[in-house]
C-alpha cells in the first residue's frame, strides 16, 4: 500500500477505541468471517444502503482495505442499494485525500470506478447497483445493513446466510457546507477504524 494510505489506516487504527456497544454490534459479522475462514471458505460480504451512494461504498472499500491489511484470504466485498443511483463524487474525492488511486472505467450517469489500495491488488469495482444486482453474489453471503432506512426497507435479502445492521449516519447533512470535507473524512474513518477492528479479530 502507498504511504498516503499507510497513513491513513495507522490513523484509523489509533483513532479512538471502539466503544463496547459498537463492539457488539460488529460481533456477528465478526463470528461471521471466522466460520468462513476456519472453514476455509471464501468470505462474502455486501454491504446495502438505500442508493448505494455514501455508506455502503465505504464500508466496501474499508473493508476490503482491512482484510488485506491484516492479512486475511479470500475476502471479497460488495455493495448495493435499495435502489440505484450514483457513487457520490466527494466519497471519491475523499478516498483520493487519504492515499487510494482512483480513475473512471465509464462516463456516464452512473460511472463505474476502480479504486485501488495497493499497486498489485485487483481494484475494488465501485458503482451504485441494487443490492440483488447480478455483479453481487446472490447466496452465502452476510448482508451488512450501513443505514437504518435500508434496514426498514429490506425484511428480506434473497440469499443471504446473515443479515447484520451495522449502521453510519448519512454524511449527506454537510453537503453544500463548508464542513462537508471534513464530515466525510471523518465519516470515512470511523468506517475504516471499525472494518479494521473487525478483520484484526480473526484468527487465522
Amino acid at each position: 500500500m502507498n504511504v498516503n494510505l499507510s497513513k491513513t489506516i495507522q490513523k484509523a487504527l489509533f483513532l479512538k477505541p471502539i466503544n463496547e456497544d459498537r463492539k457488539k454490534i460488529v460481533q456477528p459479522l465478526i463470528e461471521f468471517i471466522q466460520k468462513k475462514v476456519t472453514h476455509n471458505e471464501a468470505v462474502n460480504i455486501s454491504f446495502i444502503c438505500t442508493h448505494n451512494s455514501r455508506r455502503s461504498h465505504f464500508s466496501q472499500i474499508w473493508a476490503q482495505v482491512a482484510a488485506a491489511h491484516f492479512g486475511i484470504a479470500n475476502v471479497f466485498c460488495y455493495s448495493g442499494g435499495t435502489e440505484e443511483t450514483a457513487l457520490f463524487p466527494k466519497v471519491a474525492e475523499t478516498l483520493i485525500h487519504q492515499g487510494f488511486i482512483i480513475f473512471k472505467i465509464s462516463e456516464n450517469d452512473n460511472p463505474v470506478y476502480a479504486i485501488k489500495y495497493d499497486e498489485n491488488a485487483f481494484p475494488v469495482i465501485g458503482f451504485s447497483k441494487k443490492y440483488d444486482s447480478l455483479f453481487n453474489p446472490d447466496s452465502g453471503f452476510a448482508a451488512v445493513i450501513t443505514c437504518s432506512q435500508a434496514d426498514d426497507g429490506c425484511p428480506f435479502i434473497a440469499g443471504a446466510e446473515v443479515r447484520i445492521p451495522i449502521t453510519y449516519e448519512d454524511p449527506k447533512y454537510a453537503d453544500n457546507l463548508p464542513v462537508q470535507e471534513e464530515v466525510y473524512h471523518q465519516r470515512s474513518l470511523e468506517i475504516a477504524s471499525e472494518m479494521l477492528y473487525v478483520f484484526s479479530m480473526i484468527k487465522k
